[in-house]
């Protein structure tokens, strides 16, 4: 053990044992658990100590003494700053047992839950390029790399148009390329960027919430459409036209073309207008036959290749012979609810965002669905049992809500409605577990598979059904 100038410190020759929840590898130091990001099991590093806790340790590598025999050479630049894509070093057959495990994990550890043997995790086929949506920020302060003297860097040096670093609200990397979404995204926001130092358009300050161009928003689709959507902090009808016409011209394979002004102290679009300016007002993704409409703010999965196997997942955990009434909460555009529709008797969804429902109901239609019904409303206020005795008892709920989960207001509905079967479809198996834990008063789970939709990230999709007991 060794301290440094600043009397921090150091500890030597720690081998890294496995990785936690959140990403972090973990290792063991005099009965204490150590966390430690970019490390992969069995490297021997050493570690500068930065918070330490009755129970656990904080700290960074200073140095990799002895790489792990699995460790692999990081595929982008980027790695190491830029917050995403952490797991790059450890192979992917790795990443997929720690997300297996992490499940299993938190449904036990936090849930306290009876589990059947947990199925295997379906993997990604593309662990690269295998986004279909990415936001970048434009910052007038960019992140000062090691080994670059701030001082000595122009304003225009110390522009940035990329993705927030982690743990710093005001600080944006600046991305040169990233393997997460195919081309066009590269190319339009190295344009977009190019354009905006030439014409002397003002990148935003986070601090001071000054500036023209804020946010940028590409979304690709499996069918080779291409949205963009530019978020600027005010309007300056001029230099955002000519900015937009510049993109349009410069970039055929952009489908639909739209802008937002936003002149909020945070980045929150879900309650302004997405105004239309070129080309289709939407995009469409297609699974099995079903054309999806998703316009500038409906959700949709990221991973749309993936997002085929999970919805599959979730008809065989469904198990609908046709003559069952469907409902399918946190709907987003529709996805799951239309996917399931073909082997329901009637779909009721319900979603928080109108601009989402709007689209389902126009998936319905442009899919001549004629058994599903949407609703818009913050569910804790809609799922009542008024609204259920208008809609029919559900025999199947299909659950798929953001991290944060459920409302105990809609658990505690659903535990009086009691429908015979559920499906529990989640991004946080922690959020998940405890849900789970209160529906279990009357459900028992009959089957778990995780879905991994984000490789090279700690973040894993699981998927329960339920049976009432």
């Amino acid at each position: 053990m060794a301290r440094n100038k600043k009397e921090r410190i150091v500890l030597n020759n720690i081998e890294i044992e496995t990785v936690a929840a959140e990403g972090n590898a973990i290792a063991r130091v005099d009965g204490k658990v150590l966390f430690v990001p970019q490390c992969v099991p069995g490297d021997i590093v050493d570690v500068q100590v930065n918070r330490k806790r009755k129970g656990y340790m904080e700290g960074t590598v200073v140095k990799l003494v002895q790489p792990s025999p699995i460790r692999l050479e990081p595929f982008c630049e980027h790695y190491g700053v830029c917050g995403g894509c952490k797991w790059q070093p450890l192979p992917y057959e790795k990443q997929l047992e720690f997300k297996q495990q992490q499940v299993i994990d938190q449904l036990t550890r936090i849930g306290h839950l009876e589990l059947p043997e947990i199925m295997p995790i379906l993997g990604s086929e593309k662990t690269r390029y295998y986004r279909n949506k990415l936001e970048f920020t434009f910052s007038n302060r960019r992140w000062i790399l090691s080994g670059e003297d701030a001082e000595s860097l122009s304003p225009v040096e110390k522009l940035g148009l990329g993705f927030h670093v982690s743990g710093f609200f005001d600080k944006v990397l600046d991305i040169k390329q990233c393997h997460l979404q195919r081309e066009p995204a590269n190319a339009i926001r190295l344009f977009i960027k190019e354009y905006a130092i030439k014409n002397n358009l003002a990148f935003f300050d986070l601090r001071e919430q000054t500036g023209f161009l804020r946010n940028m928003i590409v979304r690709t689709t499996s069918t080779g459409e291409v949205m963009l959507i530019v978020v600027f902090a005010h309007e300056d009808i001029e230099a955002r036209k000519a900015l937009l016409d510049a993109v349009k011209e410069q970039f055929a394979e952009i489908t639909s073309l739209h802008y937002i002004i936003n002149g909020k102290r945070n980045d929150s679009i879900s309650d302004l207008d997405a105004i239309h300016y070129s080309g289709a007002d939407c995009v469409y993704e297609q699974m099995e036959g079903i054309k999806f409409r998703i316009s500038p703010k409906s959700f949709y999965q990221t991973n749309s290749e993936q997002a085929y196997r999970l919805y599959s997942v979730v008809r065989e955990f469904a198990d609908l012979k046709g003559d069952e009434v469907v409902y399918d909460l946190y709907t987003g555009t529709g996805t799951i609810g239309l996917f399931l529709s073909p082997k329901a008797k009637k779909v009721v969804g319900i979603e928080y965002v109108k601009e989402a429902i709007d689209d389902a109901k126009i998936n319905a239609e442009n899919n001549n669905i004629t058994n599903s019904h949407f609703y818009a409303g913050d569910m804790k206020d809609m799922l009542t049992g008024q609204f259920i005795e208008e809609n029919g008892h559900p025999d199947l709920v299909v659950l798929d809500p953001p991290r944060a989960g459920i409302h105990p207001d809609v658990a505690a509905v659903l535990l009086e409605a009691a429908p015979k079967r559920m499906v529990y479809v989640s991004c946080n198996p922690a959020s998940q577990a405890r849900d789970l834990a209160i529906l279990s008063e009357k459900y028992k789970i009959t089957a778990v598979r995780p879905v991994d939709m984000f490789p090279h990230t700690h973040h894993v999709e699981n998927v329960v059904a339920l049976e009432l007991k």
